[in-house]
């Protein structure tokens, strides 16, 4: 939608003619401006005049790292739909193509869910290197200020590109705002990103505060537990269980985090004891992810879209998801036609308070350990996936889990990971890493095709940069 690109574009410049003061009203106005339009987004071109951004003084400073978070928070609710969406979570109830190719398993590159993730996670990558470009040279802003915005910067565009390696495969390598050197830039090796991912993570740990005094800030901002919590991430797809297991016990231990004793605070509550780093939105119909086509509570509780799949329901419903079945709820009003009448609760309206995103949370930290701890061969005692495992059991009322060979662990985890993390963007990408793919979801649809191991580069960025001509992923 070019008129969007437009906006975008027209904003920056208009950026550039404001006084640090008035920043903080038009970023608002920008916001309300974007998330009130209820077409579908398509994602600021590669060329976007990223330059058109002011850094020039010190009082710059905080107006553009509110505007890097804006665009890290624009990940969210792609993730959570790649994640859950694109394998064995949903079925399709509605009308929109985006959803129907998604929940029917019958993907294309002109798909508007991976062209808006490919928008978010440039979006990203294009501030981040302003920063990095211009943070040093801007007058008055004391070294410990440039250290920690430069590592925000880092922390979120490592992020953006860990997202895009995994969801696409090898993509562009962007490292600067040049837009002649931006519109014909070709896909780096998947090896290659991930190498400048784990650069970019390092780099960031050095220099994020450890916390913040402000509850609010401590858990949207980024901090030494958020860089933790990537790397673990980072280690766990990359079988680098000893790393994996290092950075998930680092975040364990510094008690920064807490389980709540219900899981319900983990469905129903923002900023709850249990968050490393989520996404916010304010709790108005202007500023909230439900009030828009990639809104999650707007596609799975308002539109209904998508909801649960059958065989997922009963998965929840098992004894030992215990609370963690408050996920999903069931109205029999809604129950007609191929509609079961099971909604997703995690995403609430514009007037509930969980309308917020999670990127990290201590539960994963768990279930990252548990992982890396049974493929080192350590099952069972205090230091094995066992205890750790029923770490989490307990706190959803379930009954503790007993197995003693690697192979049940693994498994156990597996189903683990669907009741503690479901509808949080980890389901395609756990199957992914793990092998279990093709297996899985070959028993869930027969429209399944290993093509979507990968989503499609979209159409769009392949017209617009000659250098993506003839690259698109295999059978797009």
């Amino acid at each position: 939608m070019n008129r969007i690109n437009s906006i975008q574009t027209n904003t920056y410049r208009f950026f550039s003619r404001k006084s640090a003061g008035q920043w903080a009203g038009v970023i608002v106005a920008f916001l309300v401006t974007l998330s009130s339009c209820r077409e579908i987004l398509e994602p600021p071109p590669i060329d976007l005049l990223v330059d058109d951004l002011v850094l020039n003084e010190a009082a710059d400073v905080e107006p553009v790292r509110l505007g890097l978070y804006n665009a890290f928070r624009g990940l969210g609710s792609p993730i959570v739909v790649a994640g859950a969406f694109t394998p064995d979570f949903i079925q399709h109830n509605g009308t929109f193509t985006v959803y129907n190719e998604l929940g029917n398993k019958q993907i294309t590159a002109t798909n508007d869910a991976a062209a808006t993730m490919w928008g978010a996670i440039y979006g990203t990558v294009y501030i981040a290197n302003f920063i990095e470009e211009r943070i040093g040279d801007v007058p008055g802003v004391t070294e410990a200020v440039r250290k920690q915005v430069l590592a925000e910067a880092r922390f979120a565009r490592g992020f953006a590109n860990f997202i895009g390696a995994y969801t696409f495969g090898g993509i562009p390598e962007v490292t600067t705002t040049d837009v002649e050197t931006n519109s014909t830039i070709p896909r780096a090796s998947q090896t290659e990103i991930l190498q400048s991912v784990l650069a970019d993570y390092n780099a960031a740990l050095t220099d994020l505060p450890t916390t913040y005094n402000n509850r609010i800030n401590a858990k949207t901002f980024a901090t030494k537990n958020a860089a933790r919590a990537a790397l673990a991430r980072y280690y766990l797809y990359q079988q680098d269980w000893v790393q994996a297991e290092k950075f998930a016990t680092e975040i364990i231990a510094s008690n920064r985090q807490s389980l709540p004793e219900s899981y319900a605070d983990v469905i129903f509550q923002e900023y709850d004891d249990e968050t490393i780093l989520e996404v916010a939105y304010a709790n108005n119909s202007s500023d909230d992810p439900g009030t828009s086509t990639f809104g999650l509570n707007n596609i799975l509780v308002g539109r209904r879209e998508v909801i649960p799949a059958n065989t997922y329901v009963l998965t929840m419903l098992e004894t030992n998801a215990g609370e963690r079945s408050q996920t999903i709820v069931f109205n029999p009003q809604q129950q007609r036609g191929r509609d079961n009448g099971w909604s997703v609760a995690k995403y609430g309206s514009p007037d509930q308070a969980n309308n917020n995103i999670t990127i990290f949370r201590l539960a994963e930290q768990y279930l990252i350990r548990a992982e890396a701890r049974a493929r080192q061969g350590r099952i069972v005692g205090t230091n094995g996936a066992q205890a750790d495992l029923n770490r989490l059991r307990t706190r959803a009322g379930a009954p503790v889990a007993s197995f003693t060979t690697q192979e049940n662990a693994l498994m156990t985890i597996e189903k683990e990971r669907v009741y503690e993390l479901s509808f949080e963007g980890h389901r395609w990408y756990d199957l992914k890493r793990t092998g279990r793919l093709q297996t899985v979801m070959t028993a869930f649809s027969p429209n399944w095709d290993q093509k979507f191991q990968l989503w499609p580069i979209p159409q769009s960025e392949i017209q617009r940069n000659s250098a993506l001509a003839g690259n698109q992923n295999p059978g797009y």
